[in-house]
């Protein structure tokens, strides 16, 4: 089963966690999807159309599952649109924030984020959460 991992990407931190998030699926054996190491970073303008096709039409091809790193003080502009376009193609997410409560982030997460799907708080949750979504689908 592929999951697609999303999250920004702006620091090293952020592709980490993201890295941490990879390794944890591929222990539980599934096949993971990340955008910058699967298709790459956007240097320029001249980028965006090899992004979006790499990112969101082969990135989805075949998905199951979408986990999306949430840390921070807002969701990136991508992770937001990915995890909509996940919900309306009816691909389960789960959410990982391990920064702040969710009740904490409620005003930056927004309560569209957070009711569309679980959201756990550590990468041992994840791991439990995602044995739980697989049951499922």
């Amino acid at each position: 089963m592929k999951v697609y991992i999303a999250g920004k990407i702006g620091t090293e931190s952020e592709k980490e966690m993201l890295e941490r998030i990879d390794v944890l699926c591929k222990e539980l054996g599934l096949k993971t999807f990340l955008p910058h190491r699967d298709v790459g970073i956007v240097k320029g303008m001249h980028d965006v159309q090899r992004i979006f096709k790499g990112d969101i039409i082969e990135g989805f091809k075949d998905c199951r599952l979408v986990i999306a790193s949430l840390d921070g003080l807002h969701v990136g502009a991508g992770t937001a649109w990915e995890l909509g376009y996940a919900h309306a193609k009816g691909i389960p997410a789960i959410g990982i924030k391990t920064d702040e409560s969710i009740k904490d982030a409620l005003e930056y997460l927004s309560a569209i984020l957070i009711a569309s799907m679980p959201i756990v708080t550590s990468l041992d949750e994840l791991k439990t959460k995602i044995k739980e979504v697989l049951k499922l689908i």
